[in-house]
């Protein structure tokens, strides 16, 4: 350890005066960064916990005699939030299967030099990429399929990626030939190639692209805002859109509250602890796929 430490100075000793200036300036502006990151996060942990009069006259306080549960005890009892809880969670996971299984399938064919017409299909996924038939449009082929007011309106539209397919087409190049010979040698066809072989190989780029597509499915919002009309469809997100920027909690969350000022002091308490419990999922989720993540987030970096 003392050895390494040596060196370490040794290097940094050695720089010019141009890169100790460069490499102080990076430094501070990182710290910057993540004090920009975790400043917001502390905050909000602990005006989540404080009583929302003191809050409102005093701001924080880190008394903790002064603290409260009782957002999160308003929070746990509605239940609006449990079901766009337990929404988001169902949309979430069916979503991210659906699109994963999806770009894999499509991403195989397309990382194959031997399949026909790869171009014409990879010049139609592009232009997909960058132009779009809009709202109205896709509204109204939503209503003509049927699917208002349904959770594979929020689930079917989106559920392939192009970008996603190019990455697991980049890395499906990568995989070394020598597995689909030793397979061709074995007999086995495509399907018992890519199910049995190519996948498992693949657990990295699985673990990111789930990663990816559940985030993005658990904060998106603006669909379920659009297809759905059933409040015991809407995801949590919504429900968390009426607190936190419509400023209208569930009634009953503040339904005893005497005075207006009193609703006003605990709806602002409430934003803070709907905020924690909605992140709590992904803090959760991160660690497991932290490994994956690690040596999957440069997939397609080098080899295009």
């Amino acid at each position: 350890m003392e050895k390494t430490l040596t060196v370490k100075k040794s290097e940094f000793a050695r720089a010019s005066v141009g890169d100790k200036i460069f490499l102080l300036i990076g430094y501070i502006l990182l710290g910057l960064f993540v004090a920009a990151i975790i400043g917001p996060i502390v905050y909000i942990i602990i005006a989540s916990f404080m009583d929302p009069i003191t809050l409102q006259n005093k701001g924080i306080v880190f008394d903790i005699g002064k603290w409260t549960t009782t957002a999160y005890e308003r929070v746990m009892s509605n239940s609006q939030i449990w079901i766009g809880f337990g929404n988001a969670v169902l949309y979430s996971v069916l979503f991210s299967g659906i699109s994963v299984f999806i770009t894999l399938l499509c991403a195989y064919p397309m990382s194959r030099d031997d399949f026909k017409g790869k171009k014409i299909f990879n010049t139609i996924f592009i232009i997909t990429m960058f132009f779009g038939g809009g709202l109205i449009p896709t509204y109204l082929l939503i209503s003509n399929m049927g699917l208002l007011d349904s959770m594979w309106a929020v689930i079917l539209p989106n559920a392939f990626s192009v970008w996603n397919m190019i990455i697991a087409r980049t890395y499906y190049k990568g995989v070394p030939n020598e597995l689909r010979e030793a397979a061709d040698v074995d007999g086995a066809n495509e399907l018992v190639f890519f199910f049995r072989i190519l996948l498992p190989v693949c657990t990295p780029l699985i673990a990111v692209l789930v990663l990816w597509q559940f985030v993005g499915m658990w904060n998106s919002y603006f669909d379920a805002m659009i297809y759905l009309n059933s409040a015991e469809k809407q995801p949590l997100q919504l429900v968390l859109r009426a607190i936190l920027i419509q400023n209208e909690p569930d009634p009953g969350m503040i339904a005893d509250m005497q005075s207006t000022a009193q609703r006003a002091q605990l709806a602002e308490l409430l934003k803070y602890a709907t905020i924690i419990i909605s992140s709590l999922p992904l803090i959760v989720m991160y660690p497991f796929f932290q490994k994956y993540f690690d040596s999957g987030i440069m997939i397609g970096s080098v080899k295009g």
